[in-house]
């Protein structure tokens, strides 16, 4: 007879629980996600320490809550590691015994911590997914990377993925080094699109058009232009192209941004991004 399959060793949702440590706006988005996908509310746990929070997680969701993070932890299949990087660590060495008698599939969402780094401080040969999800998640309209080390398996990848499913789309990253610029550009990236709408709407205000007409015309305009990228299937060199004139008012903005340099900073934005995600492995490594 032949042992098990590392695959078989990784249980299903439907057979136990998913666990989220911590229970702030990503971890409620994940969760909220869950439950429209047809989730049981009793296959989800969430551990929060504060008791104002543990209280609305438990009836906005109909979950059970937990003020401790083993006890959330505790017979679930995946833990998804809901918590800010600074106290990834803390949290971590605090579950090793548990990770280590149970093996879970553990599913970070912490930016910057590599892999290695979770996996060792929950005592070793751990299976863990590291993602990187961003904001618009909260909407079902986010955009994830994901990377598995070589001890998830088959099953694990299809937990990790079930999960993040719920936050819209996601892209398994084979090498991790790439997720750093993931970060930069996914993970970030709506914060620069908010930074261009708040340009747009100021300059348009500055030219006589009310505020309200200039947020709503901005807010909409990005949307639009998201879903062509989207659902149009041409890229976005493409779809520039055509609504660019020869001698059009595009054509002038266009030559504007251009004469600024636009290209240039945008990617001296990911770069610094880039390279804080890096800065923000080797802090926490270095952290007793």
């Amino acid at each position: 007879m032949h042992p098990p399959s590392p695959e078989s060793r990784v249980p299903s949702p439907e057979s136990r629980p998913i666990a989220f440590l911590g229970g702030g706006n990503m971890a409620r988005a994940l969760i909220s996600g869950l439950l429209r996908g047809g989730v049981p509310s009793t296959d989800l746990r969430v551990a929060e320490p504060r008791a104002e929070a543990r209280a609305e997680l438990a009836q906005t969701f109909g979950i059970v809550t937990h003020a401790d993070n083993p006890s959330a932890a505790h017979g679930a299949a995946l833990w998804v590691l809901a918590v800010k990087p600074q106290i990834l660590r803390e949290v971590c060495v605090g579950l090793a015994p548990l990770a280590q008698s149970e093996r879970p599939v553990v599913l970070s969402i912490a930016a910057g911590i590599r892999s290695a780094q979770v996996a060792q401080w929950l005592g070793g040969d751990i299976a863990v997914v590291r993602a990187m999800p961003n904001t618009p998640a909260l909407l079902g309209a986010g955009a994830t990377g994901l990377f598995a080390n070589a001890q998830v398996a088959a099953d694990g990848r299809a937990l990790a993925t079930r999960v993040m499913q719920a936050a819209g789309l996601h892209c398994w990253i084979e090498d991790e080094a790439q997720m750093d610029v993931v970060t930069a550009l996914s993970g970030s990236g709506p914060a620069y699109f908010f930074l261009l709408a708040e340009a747009l709407e100021a300059a348009a205000v500055a030219q006589g058009l009310p505020q309200d007409i200039a947020h709503t015309l901005a807010a909409q305009t990005c949307l639009g232009a998201g879903r062509m990228l989207v659902e149009d299937g041409a890229g976005a060199a493409e779809l520039r192209q055509r609504v660019t004139s020869p001698g059009g008012t595009t054509a002038a903005a266009l030559q504007a941004f251009a004469a600024g340099g636009f290209a240039e900073l945008v990617a001296a934005a990911l770069s610094a991004a880039t390279q804080r995600g890096i800065d923000l492995s080797a802090r926490a490594e270095n952290t007793p």
